[in-house]
């Protein structure tokens, strides 16, 4: 008798249990989502174009051993693949067209002021521009001319000359500005927010400051309790990317920022600076998205789609006109390449003077910088022999190689993502 009671009573809970549980259901398919889905939208981003006037330079012969001796920006073809990106830009029609700093080779204000003119065009036929400033665009002591074997200092810009030279792209049409930097919200659509931080108007660049921290904020409480979304931008990292890209790449204070970006569901970060194509999620599951530098092989920017609750991403290189004033248009991508690879090279061997194996060395290094760079380091052909050789010198090149392979061999030009 008590046995059979036991078990009525059990049948009873369970029951009991199957209604709690579906009217818990019912309830939580009744509650408006905090946030509607977003309609298709999609986003152009490109990083550190590094534009520098033809004024500027003769392309003599100190010019030339700058950039040879530099980090694989292929100067030499800056114009053409300005000009191809832009025209791209145009005939894809993006929803808008973010550029996330560096847009100087040195902050010229001959740069600023040309570049600006080329941007119009992408203003006037409908598609929005976004600029932020990066650490090389304001008052850089670098900013300078270039003629035969020898140079002059140029006028740079501040913070107020470089909002009113783009005014235009992001500046007048901004929902919020913060008094503290450059930063500022444009409303891309009734459902999303594009927040643009800026943290290169300060003494030190790369350093959050607790008003413009405090800003942005406000900026993300509002959009939540209005149920509008928010993507971040800034120029620098939130995110550490490679174990040697920390001090200087990393946001000074990117943490409180990345854990404030994690609290308000930011939909993704997008961000530069390094001159790598990579991508990372934070622990929480937060999306950064680092360009490489449009000036840097293969040349490529960013594709950027929105759609209800998830994102898709891949990179697109620029692709330039078969009768090219210049050049032959279709040999511009191998050349800016096989720049990017010989710098690469120098530099080895120029670490490893008087080696035995230097020359094999060198063009492993280079094959592999060449390829992290891209984002494509899921391509490249590996040899432990030759790491090892390298990673045994202890040299800074050696070290730069072991992040690389610590970092693991995957495709970084392309990603898929959900935001909550």
């Amino acid at each position: 008798m008590v046995k059979g009671r036991i078990v009525s009573l059990a049948v009873i809970l369970a029951f009991m249990a199957v209604l709690v549980g579906t009217a818990l259901a019912l309830h939580e398919e009744q509650q408006p989502s905090q946030y509607a889905p977003l309609e298709q939208t999609t986003l152009f981003v490109a990083s550190d174009l590094h534009y520098l006037s033809p004024e500027l330079t003769d392309n003599g012969e100190y010019f030339n051993n700058l950039i040879e001796n530099g980090d694989g920006k292929a100067m030499g073809f800056c114009e053409d693949i300005t000009d191809a990106f832009i025209r791209q830009v145009i005939e894809q029609k993006p929803d808008v067209l973010i550029l996330s700093g560096d847009l100087t080779f040195n902050g010229e204000k001959a740069s600023h002021t040309v570049l600006a003119e080329k941007l119009s065009a992408v203003k006037e036929v409908g598609i929005p521009v976004l600029v932020l400033p990066g650490n090389h665009d304001l008052e850089n002591p670098m900013a300078a001319s270039f003629s035969g074997d020898g140079y002059s200092p140029v006028s740079s810009i501040n913070g107020q000359q470089f909002e009113e030279i783009y005014h235009t792209f992001g500046f007048e049409d901004a929902i919020a500005r913060d008094n503290d930097s450059l930063s500022y919200v444009y409303e891309l659509s009734q459902g999303l927010w594009i927040l643009m931080l800026d943290v290169n108007t300060v003494e030190v660049p790369g350093v959050l400051k607790a008003d413009t921290y405090q800003w942005a904020k406000r900026q993300l409480e509002e959009a939540a309790g209005r149920g509008i979304r928010i993507l971040t931008v800034s120029h620098q990292n939130i995110l550490q990317h490679n174990s040697v890209f920390s001090d200087g790449y990393v946001i000074e204070g990117g943490n409180r920022l990345l854990d404030l970006y994690e609290d308000y569901s930011v939909v993704c970060n997008l961000s530069g600076h390094m001159h790598i194509q990579h991508i990372r999620q934070s622990e929480s599951g937060l999306t950064e998205i680092a360009s490489s530098s449009l000036m840097v092989s293969p040349n490529q920017y960013g594709v950027l789609n929105l759609d209800g609750n998830t994102g898709g991403y891949h990179t697109v290189s620029v692709t330039f006109p078969a009768n090219d004033d210049s050049h032959s248009g279709s040999d511009i991508p191998m050349r800016t390449r096989t720049f990017l690879r010989n710098t690469a090279y120098r530099q080895a061997m120029a670490e490893l003077p008087g080696e035995e194996n230097v020359d094999r060395m060198s063009r492993f290094f280079a094959d592999v910088n060449t390829a992290y760079i891209s984002g494509r380091l899921d391509t490249v052909q590996w040899d432990d022999a030759l790491f090892h050789d390298w990673v045994s010198r202890q040299t800074f090149l050696g070290v730069y190689l072991q992040s690389i392979y610590d970092d693991g061999f995957k495709n970084h030009t392309e990603c898929s993502f959900i935001y909550y």
